[in-house]
C-alpha cells in the first residue's frame, strides 16, 4: 500500500470516530448549544417526555458527564491537529505519526467508555417508552467523518 493512501486511510479512520463520539455525545445529551442549554435540554425534554423528577437526574448527570467529556474532546482535537501537521509536514516522520495516532486512539477509547456509562446513565433514567424515542433518536444520527468527507467529494 502506498504511503499516501494510508495516510488517506488514518485521517478518515480518526475522523469517523471523532464523529461518532460527537454525534451520540451531542445526541444524547441534546446539547445542540452551549453545555446545560436550557433550549436544547427543553427540546430533549419535550421529545422523550421527561417527568420532572427525570428532568432533575438528567440534568445531574449530564453535568457530570459533561465535565468528563469536554476536557477529553478537547485533547482529540489538539491531538488530531497535531497529527494533521505531522503528516503534512515537509519531512513525516512516521514513528511521530503513529505516536500521535495511538495517543488519539487511547483518548478516544477512553471517550467511549465514558459515553457508553452516560447512555447505561439514561437508560436507568428512563421508562421503555422513552428508551425507545431516545434509541431512535441515536439511530437516525448519520455516523461518519463529515467535514472531511465533503472536502473529498465532487
Amino acid at each position: 500500500m502506498n504511503r499516501r493512501l494510508l495516510l488517506y486511510v488514518l485521517i478518515l479512520s480518526i475522523s469517523l470516530n471523532l464523529g461518532v463520539l460527537a454525534a451520540v455525545g451531542y445526541r444524547a445529551l441534546g446539547s445542540a448549544n452551549a453545555p446545560g442549554s436550557d433550549e436544547a435540554f427543553a427540546g430533549l425534554v419535550s421529545y422523550l417526555g421527561l417527568r420532572e423528577e427525570q428532568q432533575r437526574h438528567w440534568r445531574e448527570a449530564e453535568a457530570a458527564f459533561l465535565a468528563q467529556f469536554e476536557p477529553r474532546a478537547a485533547e482529540i482535537r489538539e491531538g488530531r491537529d497535531r497529527l494533521i501537521r505531522a503528516i503534512f509536514a515537509d519531512d513525516p516522520d512516521p514513528a511521530a505519526i503513529e505516536s500521535e495516532r495511538a495517543r488519539i486512539s487511547e483518548l478516544q477509547d477512553a471517550q467511549q467508555r465514558v459515553v457508553i456509562e452516560q447512555l447505561l446513565r439514561e437508560r436507568e433514567l428512563l421508562d421503555a417508552e422513552q428508551r425507545e424515542r431516545l434509541v431512535k433518536l441515536l439511530l437516525e444520527q448519520r455516523p461518519g467523518a463529515g467535514g472531511f468527507e465533503q472536502l473529498h467529494r465532487d
